[in-house]
């Protein structure tokens, strides 16, 4: 099972416990308000973003530099934004969190210092799965 177990089996089994907590603590109908509320929040916020990596990743071209941060950047908002639009506090939590960019700037950071060995040696299998 491995790897590819954790976002096909082991998100969806943590969102439902969270769901069934919740509501059990605010009721139904507050749960659902806040699952609608959280995805159109989500939506707003992600839509921002995007505009603002978007204008960025323009400065940089105009300035003749390649946009490398910025299309990191533009990559966890659409990932952001997706987990957003999901139903789930869970994956919501995560959502927002790639919202906010200097989290967004700290995994950027993580992600090169991971991958910037493994693609100067020209290694073709990046990713361990």
């Amino acid at each position: 099972m491995g790897f590819l177990a954790l976002p096909f089996v082991v998100v969806p089994l943590l969102e439902i416990f969270v769901f069934v907590y919740v509501g059990g603590r605010i009721g139904i109908g507050s749960l659902i308000a806040l699952v609608v509320v959280t995805g159109v929040l989500g939506f707003v916020i992600a839509r921002y973003q995007g505009f603002a990596v978007w204008a960025q990743a323009q400065q940089a071209l105009r300035r003749g530099a390649f946009p490398g941060k910025e299309l990191a950047h533009g990559a966890m908002v659409l990932v952001g934004a997706v987990l957003l639009v999901t139903p789930g506090f869970v994956t919501d939590g995560v959502g927002f969190l790639l919202m906010v960019p200097p989290v967004r700037e700290a995994v950027r950071r993580w992600g090169s210092r991971r991958f910037r060995g493994r693609v100067a040696r020209g290694r073709s299998d990046v990713i361990d799965l």
